[in-house]
C-alpha cells in the first residue's frame, strides 16, 4: 500500500494515510531541507563519564519498559556514542510518512540521539506521496536531499532492480561494518522477509509495521439471541468466519435479518467504492490473495504473486492469463466480483460514494458488525474512551482475527497485507552522511528503544518486544493484536513483493481499471483484462528501456489461457487456476476464544476447522 502519489498529484499511500489519520496528526507537516546538509559548529567534547550519565538519564527516564535490562541498554548507548565520535556535530536530514510511530521519533528519540551521540537530527515528516517525490527527485538529479529514508517495503521489488539504494547485507559488512549495531539482532525482525530481494540480500530495515485483519463486533458475536437466531437460520454457529462463505452468511444476517440493535440500523459489512485513487489500495493491499489468485509460498506467491504478476527468476514476465499471470483470472474475476456485490449488498447505500479517508472511521460509530479487513493503525483511533465500540471499562467491544479467505485459496498462499516502513540508504549520499544516519536508523530500532516505541505507536517490528511481558499487560485494550502477532497465523501477511518491478508507476493503474467495473462501465472480466494488460505494457516499456538490468521483466508471448492452466498442473502450482464449477464454499466459523486457544497451542486454527 505504499506509494500512493506520483509528484504533487498523486494519491496518498493507503497503509500510510491510515495511519495518519488514525494518530491523529493530520494537520503536522514538515518541510523538507531543500539546501545543502547543515554542518553544525562542533560540540565540545564529552567525558565518558559525561556521556554515560546522558544515556542513563534516557534509559530510566524514557527507554523503559524494554526487553534488555539497563545494564545491556547501557551497553547499547555506550556503543552508539562510541561509534558517532567520528560524526560528532554533524546534522543529518531523514524523512519518513506522517504517523504517530515516525512522530515519537522524530520529537524524542531523535533528541535523544542527538544527545548521546552529539549528531543532530532533522527528522522529517511528510505525506507519503511528498515522501517519494523527494526520493523521485534524490534519484534523478543525484542531489542530497536526505540522508535517509522510511519508505515502504511494497518498494521492494523496484529498489533492487534500478540499483540506486545500497543492499544492506553487504554494506554492513563492508563499509557500514564499523557503524552496525553489534546487538542489532537481524533475525528478531518479523518483517525481514519483506525486505529481502531474489539475490537474498537485504535493501532495508524495518522500522514499523501493521496488518490488514478481519474486525468484528465481539459483543453482537457473544450475544445469546443473536447466536440462536444466526444458527436457527443457516445451520452453524455464529463466529469469526473462516471463508468467504460465511463471512457472507454473517453479513446478511446482520445487515438484513437482524437489521437494528438498540433502535440503530446496522450493517454486516463496511467497505467504499468511490472512483478514487484510494479504490486502487482496496486491492493491491492484498485483496485477491485474500481470494485466492497467485500461487503458494511466502511471503509472496511463486512463481505467481497477488498482483497477478509471474516471475521466472528474477524476471516479471506478465500479468495476464495469456501468459502465465492471474491478474485477469478467474480467481481474480471472483474477488472482485465479490467485493462488488457485498459492497452493494450489505454495506450502507453511501459507502458506494465514498473514498478510503470518509470510510474509515464509519465502523467505529457502532453501527458495522463486521469488516473484511482492516488496518491494524488505527487501534489507538477505535481504543478511545467515549466511542459506541468501547465499553464503560475502556475496553474494546470489538477484536481482530485472521481475515477469511475466497474459494480459490489454498493452505501455504498468502492471506493477507502487512505494512512495512522501512530504512533506506541510498548510493548518492556520501559516506560520512550516510553512516551517521545508519546510527540514527539503528537507534530507534534498536532493543534499548523498540518496545518503548511500539507502545506509543502500536507498529511492531520485533517478536521480542510482542513477546515481552509489556505486550501482555496491555493486550486486552488491543483487541487481539497481540495474540495474532504471537501466533503462527501472522506469517501469511505480507506486503507486495518482489514480482513488482515498478511499484510508483503499476500502483496507480489499479484504481482506475477497477473503477470500471464498479460503475458497471464494464464488466469485472474486461476491466481485469484491461488492468493486466497495462501491467504488462509498463513492464515491456522498462524491459525496452533496459533500466532494469538482468533483472528487469522479459515479456512473454501469449499463450492460450488452457495451456497455463495446464502448466500450472504440470508444474506442480496453482496459478492460474481454472474457474471453479462452484465458487460457493461450505461454510466455516470459529468461536474466538477456540482460535485464540489455538494460536497460544502453535496453531494456526481449531482441530475442528479444516483448513482449505
Amino acid at each position: 500500500m505504499a506509494f500512493r502519489l506520483h509528484a504533487r498529484r498523486r494519491a496518498l499511500p493507503a497503509s500510510r494515510f491510515k495511519s495518519l489519520l488514525c494518530g491523529g496528526v493530520a494537520g503536522l507537516m514538515l518541510a523538507g531541507p531543500l539546501a545543502a546538509p547543515v554542518l553544525l559548529a562542533p560540540l565540545p567534547a564529552l567525558a565518558e563519564t559525561d556521556v554515560k550519565a546522558v544515556a542513563q538519564k534516557w534509559v530510566d527516564s524514557e527507554f523503559q519498559p524494554s526487553t534488555l535490562s539497563k545494564d545491556e541498554q547501557m551497553t547499547e548507548m555506550e556503543w552508539f556514542a562510541e561509534a558517532a565520535k567520528p560524526f560528532r556535530g554533524m546534522q543529518i536530514n531523514v524523512v519518513s510518512e506522517i504517523m504517530p510511530t515516525h512522530q515519537y521519533e522524530s520529537t524524542v528519540l531523535a533528541k535523544a540521539f542527538e544527545e548521546i551521540t552529539g549528531i543532530k537530527v532533522k527528522h522529517d515528516l511528510l505525506q507519503e506521496g511528498d515522501v517519494i517525490e523527494k526520493l523521485q527527485t534524490q534519484l534523478q538529479s543525484g542531489q542530497n536531499v536526505y540522508d535517509a529514508y522510511v519508505n515502504d517495503s511494497d518498494l521492494i521489488g523496484t529498489h533492487f532492480r534500478y540499483g540506486f539504494v545500497d543492499n544492506l547485507t553487504d554494506w554492513m559488512a563492508g563499509p557500514g561494518k564499523e557503524v552496525t549495531l553489534p546487538t542489532l539482532d537481524l533475525p528478531d525482525f518479523m518483517g525481514l522477509s519483506f525486505v529481502t530481494a531474489p539475490d537474498g540480500k537485504i535493501y532495508q530495515l524495518p522500522d514499523q509495521q501493521f496488518a490488514n485483519l478481519y474486525w468484528f463486533r465481539a459483543d453482537w458475536f457473544e450475544r445469546p439471541d443473536l447466536r440462536q437466531k444466526f444458527k436457527e437460520k443457516y445451520g452453524y454457529e455464529l463466529g469469526v468466519p473462516v471463508n468467504w462463505s460465511a463471512y457472507e452468511d454473517i453479513a446478511n444476517f446482520f445487515t438484513n435479518d437482524v437489521k437494528e440493535i438498540d433502535g440503530k440500523r446496522i450493517y454486516g459489512h463496511m467497505d467504499y467504492g468511490k472512483k478514487d485513487p484510494s479504490l486502487g489500495w482496496r486491492y493491491t493491499d492484498a485483496w485477491f490473495s485474500m481470494a485466492g489468485s497467485g500461487d503458494r509460498g511466502l511471503p509472496n506467491g511463486k512463481p505467481v504473486d497477488e498482483w497477478g504478476i509471474r516471475m521466472v527468476g528474477c524476471n516479471p514476465v506478465g500479468s495476464m492469463v495469456e501468459r502465465g499471470g492471474d491478474l485477469n483470472g478467474p480467481a481474480a474475476v471472483y474477488g472482485l466480483t465479490k467485493s462488488i456485490e457485498w459492497l452493494k449488498d450489505y454495506a450502507p447505500a453511501e459507502a458506494q460514494g465514498m473514498t478510503f479517508y470518509e470510510a474509515t472511521p464509519f465502523p467505529s460509530q457502532g453501527s458495522i458488525a463486521q469488516q473484511a479487513f482492516w488496518y491494524t493503525a488505527f487501534i489507538a483511533d477505535y481504543g478511545k474512551a467515549g466511542l459506541p465500540v468501547v465499553d464503560a471499562d475502556g475496553l474494546p467491544k470489538w477484536r481482530v482475527a485472521p481475515s477469511p479467505h475466497g474459494a480459490y485459496w489454498k493452505t501455504g498462499m498468502k492471506l493477507g497485507y502487512q505494512d512495512t516502513g522501512s530504512w533506506l540508504l541510498l548510493k548518492s549520499v556520501a559516506d560520512d552522511r550516510k553512516k551517521a544516519a545508519w546510527l540514527y536508523a539503528q537507534f530507534v530500532v534498536a532493543k534499548t528503544t523498540s518496545l518503548k516505541k511500539t507502545l506509543v505507536g502500536l507498529t511492531p517490528i520485533r517478536n521480542s518486544d510482542v513477546n515481552s511481558q509489556a505486550m501482555t499487560d496491555v493486550a486486552p485494550k488491543l483487541g487481539g493484536l497481540v495474540e495474532f502477532y504471537r501466533s503462527p497465523a501472522k506469517v501469511a501477511w505480507t506486503p507486495t513483493g518482489v514480482n513488482v518491478p515498478d511499484y510508483p508507476k503499476m500502483s496507480q493503474l489499479w484504481w482506475q481499471y477497477i473503477s470500471q467495473a464498479i460503475s458497471g462501465e464494464k464488466s469485472v472480466q474486461d476491466a481485469l483484462t484491461g488492468l493486466a494488460e497495462a501491467q504488462d505494457k509498463v513492464m515491456e516499456r522498462i524491459e525496452r528501456s533496459g533500466a532494469q538490468g538482468a533483472c528487469g521483466p522479459r515479456i512473454g508471448k501469449k499463450q492460450p489461457a488452457e495451456y497455463w492452466y495446464e502448466q500450472a498442473i504440470k508444474d506442480g502450482n496453482l496459478a492460474p487456476q481454472r474457474k471453479l464449477a462452484n465458487e460457493d464454499q461450505k461454510p466455516q466459523t470459529v468461536v474466538y476464544s477456540d482460535l485464540l486457544e489455538a494460536w497460544k497451542s502453535g496453531k494456526v486454527l481449531p482441530d475442528y476447522v479444516k483448513e482449505e
